[in-house]
C-alpha cells in the first residue's frame, strides 16, 4: 500500500501476527502507526493463523517477490473426525468420522505429500475463478471446483500426538501451498477427515521468530516514542537487503556496480570464482561492492545484466553515479 503522504522508511519489520486479524488489515495498522509511505507484506496469513508476517517498508516492498518465493515453515494441528467447508475450524461441517488414524498409520501416509505434488486449493481460498474470488462464491452457495495445482513440499513431519483427536505437524515447503488442503488429504490418506484447528508459521524465508516482535511490543515502543518526542522508529528495521540472504552473492568492482545501477551490461570475463556455464545455470545474483548489496542479476550471454537494483545511491552517493 502507498500513501501519498508520510514518512520515507525503508527496511523489513518482522511481526508476530496474532489470530483474528488479516495480514492486510495489520500492514496498515502499521503504516499508521509509523506514519509510513509505503508498506507491503511478505505472504499472506489467514486470519485463523498466526507467525511469522515479514512487513517491507518502503524500498525494501522492491524484495517482496523475493519472499513470496522464498522456503517457508508450519506447525498446524489436525484434528481427526470433522471436515470443515473452509478445511480449518471456522467453517460449517461437512462430513464426520470414528475413525482415529495410528501414529503408525499417519507416518505412512506423509511421503505420498513431499516432493513436487499436485494439490487442490481449499474452496475458500483467494484464487479467481471466472473474474470472482473463490471464497465469494463458496459464501454465495457456489462453491467452485478448483483444478488441482502443482505444489512443493519439501516435508512434513509428525511432531506430537495430544490425544486421539489431534495430531500436530511441521511441514517446510514452496510457494503456494496451502497447509488447510494439506491437513485435509492427509486425514483422507488415514481413512478419515479433519480440518486444521491451529496454524502458525516458524519461518518464511531468512526471518524466523527470532526476529519477530508481537503488535503490542511495537506500539508499546511507538508509545514511549511519541513521549520521547523522537523521530527514530520505535523499533529497529531490517536491512532492505535482508530478503535476499537465500540468494548467492557475486562481488564486483565499484566501477561494474555503476555501470550495472546505470542500466549498462557488464562483461562476465572478469569474473574468476567460477566458470561462466556455472554463473549462466544461476537464475539470479545478489550483487554486492565492498560488502554493500546493490541489486539483483544475471547472466546473459556471457554479460551480467541488472534484473532489480535496489538503490541509485545506497553506497555510492547522489553525486557519485554518473547517469549520462
Amino acid at each position: 500500500m502507498a500513501r501519498k503522504s508520510g514518512r520515507e522508511i525503508n527496511g523489513w519489520l518482522i511481526l508476530d501476527k496474532p489470530l483474528g486479524p488479516t495480514s492486510t488489515y495489520m500492514v496498515n495498522k502499521l503504516i499508521r502507526l509509523f506514519d509510513a509511505k509505503k508498506a507491503g507484506h511478505g505472504g499472506t496469513l489467514d486470519p485463523l493463523a498466526s507467525g511469522v508476517l515479514p512487513i517491507a517498508f518502503g524500498k525494501a516492498t522492491a524484495t517482496i517477490p523475493y519472499i513470496m518465493d522464498a522456503t517457508k515453515r508450519y506447525r498446524f494441528t489436525l484434528t481427526f473426525g470433522e471436515s470443515r467447508t473452509t478445511d480449518d475450524c471456522e467453517g460449517e461441517p461437512l462430513a464426520f468420522s470414528d475413525h482415529r488414524p495410528t501414529n503408525d498409520e499417519i507416518r505412512a501416509a506423509l511421503p505420498q505429500f513431499c516432493g513436487n505434488v499436485m494439490q487442490v486449493p481449499p474452496v475458500f481460498s483467494a484464487l479467481r475463478v471466472g473474474g470472482k474470488r473463490a471464497y465469494d462464491l463458496a459464501r454465495a452457495g457456489k462453491p467452485p471446483e478448483l483444478p488441482p495445482r502443482p505444489a512443493r513440499i519439501d516435508s512434513v513431519t509428525l511432531i506430537e500426538r495430544p490425544d486421539p483427536d489431534k495430531a500436530i505437524f511441521e511441514v517446510q515447503s514452496g510457494k503456494g501451498v496451502y497447509m488447510r488442503s494439506l491437513a485435509r488429504d492427509i486425514a483422507l490418506a488415514c481413512g478419515t477427515v479433519g480440518h486444521i484447528s491451529v496454524l502458525r508459521r516458524l519461518q518464511c524465508g531468512p526471518f524466523d521468530l527470532s526476529h519477530s516482535q508481537s503488535i503490542d511490543e511495537i506500539v508499546l515502543d511507538k508509545t514511549r516514542e511519541t513521549r520521547d518526542k523522537s523521530q527514530t522508529l520505535p523499533v529497529p528495521l531490517l536491512e532492505v537487503a535482508t530478503a535476499l540472504v537465500d540468494i548467492p552473492a557475486l562481488a564486483v568492482t565499484k566501477a561494474e556496480g555503476k555501470a550495472l545501477i546505470c542500466g549498462q551490461a557488464v562483461n562476465a570475463s572478469s569474473w574468476k570464482e567460477a566458470s561462466l556455464q556455472d554463473h549462466e545455470a544461476n537464475p539470479l545474483w545478489r550483487v554486492t561492492v565492498e560488502g554493500h548489496v546493490i541489486g539483483l542479476c544475471r547472466f546473459k550471454e556471457g554479460q551480467l545484466k541488472a534484473v532489480r537494483m535496489l538503490e541509485n545511491h545506497l553506497f555510492f552517493g547522489e553525486n557519485d553515479v554518473d547517469y549520462t
